[in-house]
């Protein structure tokens, strides 16, 4: 069996250093709110390229804990409108409603699968305070237009950064929200392997690299383990530059204190605890070659995949996708998932039922989402990790290819 994501393996690959970052944490006695935590915020910040990384405890709440900041800020107010992608997980929704704003579902390119920014202009109303971009399927979602759009209107622009992972955006410095990344230190594979002569030509003409989690105001970062930055457990962070956000957003994740027994803010327990943070310590050390080795199955996939029947995801440059899925697509989803499952490849379906379509948002269920629609039903996910061998891959583009639809 090919599985969609063998995390056996992909643990094996660096078992020895988890060992010993698990061990050190054990015999430390230390488990919350110490060195590891503030290691590891200071090297994700730095690598993302922001001032600060606040751990919490899983993504969902690092998106609900920027916007619970923003009305604490008085920046944003309980009905106001966030336009989030229709085609998304549903986390970046909820975040939205559970802080009693109101989300605006915006339809993706079928070309892009992110967000379509020349409909956010007729979306806009009085109300509109912010933007949340959804870097899904490991793609770069940011546009020049959207950073133009969020500015000309004063809007907030959140990322939700769950999937993207070491993902980089090439746009002009014009359009930079917020500081430009940290310089290259010699460790970063994406960064050189970004900077082709096209990329290099650009950057002479005031283009610039950014990294996803660094584009907007603010960013949630989810590192559920099955992610391309993962955790051995549910964890999670947000990036920022604004030093007020930042500091609200850590006092809200810990019961709303600032310090012990004093209570700011109603807040709740959302931290990242010792273990997770050298965990991922570890893991963030080979983030950019594990995604390297995604890039190269992708291309594997891109080439050898030739079948009329499914479209394959548009092309995009190297820095601005790390693949955390690899989506496939074809009105025959269902019976090409159950043929290459009856033939030993797993397959999973990214997401089957639309935000608008399920239960809990009822009051959307009027609402008519082709585009979005048509991804629920033809979308595939093949299997992709770094432990995933070439004989596999190649395995998974013979039997994708000799699928005659029925």
């Amino acid at each position: 069996m090919i599985k969609f994501l063998d995390l056996q393996k992909v643990t094996a690959l660096h078992a020895q250093e988890y060992h010993e970052a698990v061990r050190g944490v054990v015999d430390s006695g230390w488990f919350l709110q110490g060195e590891q935590v503030k290691a590891f915020e200071s090297e994700y910040a730095s690598y993302i390229g922001t001032r600060h990384c606040i751990g919490v405890g899983n993504g969902l709440d690092a998106l609900t804990l920027i916007y619970r900041a923003y009305l604490q800020m008085g920046l944003i107010h309980e009905g106001d409108e966030v336009m989030v992608p229709a085609n998304t997980y549903i986390a970046s929704i909820l975040a939205i409603s559970e802080n009693g704003l109101r989300p605006v579902l915006i339809e993706p390119r079928w070309d892009t699968l992110e967000m379509d920014d020349s409909l956010l202009e007729q979306h806009l109303t009085e109300r509109t305070r912010s933007v949340m971009i959804v870097h899904l399927y490991g793609r770069n979602a940011y546009t020049d237009r959207i950073g133009d759009f969020c500015r000309r209107h004063n809007l907030l622009l959140v990322e939700d950064n769950a999937q993207a992972h070491g993902a980089m955006a090439l746009l002009t410095t014009d359009h930079s929200q917020q500081t430009d990344c940290a310089p290259d230190n010699g460790q970063s594979s994406i960064v050189r392997s970004a900077r082709s002569d096209a990329f290099v030509a650009k950057r002479r003409k005031n283009y610039q690299f950014k990294r996803t989690g660094s584009l907007g105001h603010a960013a949630g970062n989810s590192f559920y383990p099955g992610k391309n930055l993962g955790a051995m457990g549910d964890a999670g962070a947000v990036t920022t530059d604004d030093d007020q956000l930042a500091d609200i957003i850590r006092s809200l994740g810990n019961y709303g204190s600032s310090r012990k027994y004093v209570f700011d803010y109603v807040g709740r327990n959302s931290r990242l605890d010792e273990m997770q943070a050298a965990l991922l310590r570890v893991k963030l050390r080979h983030l950019d070659d594990d995604n390297e080795r995604r890039r190269q199955i992708a291309r594997r996939y891109e080439q050898g995949i030739s079948n009329p029947l499914i479209t394959l995801p548009s092309k995009t440059a190297d820095a601005e996708n790390v693949y955390h899925l690899f989506p496939i697509f074809t009105p025959r989803r269902d019976a090409l998932q159950q043929y290459l499952c009856v033939h030993g490849v797993e397959t999973l379906v990214h997401y089957p039922i639309p935000p608008h379509q399920q239960r809990c948002y009822a009051e959307w269920h009027h609402l008519s989402l082709p585009i979005t629609e048509r991804i629920s039903r033809e979308e595939l996910s093949l299997p992709m990790s770094p432990a995933l061998a070439d004989d596999e891959v190649d395995e998974v583009i013979r039997l994708v290819n000799e699928f005659k639809g029925e």
